[in-house]
């Protein structure tokens, strides 16, 4: 109940705000959202407003839809909500292109430019592979399990867990039955069946789904740290810790990448059909495709 009375004083705040205030409302789900975002947003006609995670946002959109309210528009990951019924849809709920915003940096040329800063050269070209397809084939089996512990009514812990327990220092390579065991043992799950958590990873993969929708950016992000501490570069751990690679990742994303994201249309989609509403600077145009 104290959730739903905290959401409910964030739409009653933005309703006073509208008083004082003509411009769009922009929901984002926490502060490394709205500093991204912020980048390519007027800040004079429109206002973000951190929700503190994705079901917050759309809770607060919902209570100021209910109630016919204008200009107001929320972004939210699109996590595995592709793959799934949406409980809520509407024109003023956008997502991310891939599974989360950390996925749209990595799939990117800011990744190049990241890697470029932070790895060696030398060791890049004996690794002899894309850098970028090794942590999405891998980072798969990590995505996969976060589904089907949602899927499943599993509750398995994901936050926490170490690297390197399950992965190899040279290749990269995710050693699945460890993972397992290192999910289980984070998550306290000691009556899990190790074997049975394997097949059902098995079947799952089989389904090629598209990797950017699996994956989760912050896991990618942490085999890219793993990986640039020894096969990839000779970073101390500090120096390559996933907050500061994510941190690289924003300030290396260019303006030019955003245009090119469905979201960016989706974003001008949106402010056509709401005028005079609007969300995006002027100078941040629809390039020629």
């Amino acid at each position: 109940m104290r959730d739903f009375l905290t959401v409910d004083r964030v739409a009653n705040q933005i309703r006073l705000r509208r008083s004082t205030y003509t411009g769009t409302f922009l929901l984002v789900e926490g502060s490394s959202d709205k500093t991204f975002y912020k980048r390519f947003v007027d800040q004079l006609v429109c206002e973000l407003i951190e929700t503190s995670g994705k079901q917050r946002a759309i809770e607060i959109l919902k209570i100021l839809e209910q109630s016919n309210f204008q200009g107001i528009l929320a972004i939210v990951d699109a996590d595995f909500d592709r793959f799934e019924t949406l409980l809520y849809t509407s024109y003023n709920l956008l997502r991310t292109d891939s599974h989360d915003l950390e996925t749209m940096l990595i799939n990117s040329p800011a990744f190049n430019k990241v890697l470029a800063e932070f790895g060696s050269e030398e060791k890049i070209a004996q690794f002899n592979r894309d850098v970028r397809l090794v942590l999405v084939e891998n980072g798969m089996s990590i995505g996969y399990l976060l589904w089907i512990s949602k899927c499943d009514g599993l509750n398995l812990t994901f936050d926490g867990i170490t690297f390197s327990k399950f992965i190899d220092e040279q290749t990269l390579q995710i050693n699945e039955l460890k993972l397992i065991q290192e999910i289980k043992n984070k998550s306290q799950a000691f009556s899990l069946n190790e074997k049975n958590l394997q097949e059902r990873l098995k079947s799952q993969k089989s389904n090629n789904h598209d990797p950017w929708q699996i994956c989760c950016g912050h896991d990618l992000v942490e085999i890219l740290s793993f990986g640039l501490r020894k096969a990839l570069g000779s970073n101390k751990a500090a120096d390559v810790e996933p907050n500061n690679l994510e941190r690289s990742l924003r300030l290396a994303y260019e303006e030019i990448y955003f245009r090119q994201t469905q979201l960016y249309l989706d974003i001008r989609t949106w402010e056509s059909n709401n005028q005079p509403f609007r969300v995006l600077r002027n100078d941040i145009i629809i390039p020629n495709l």
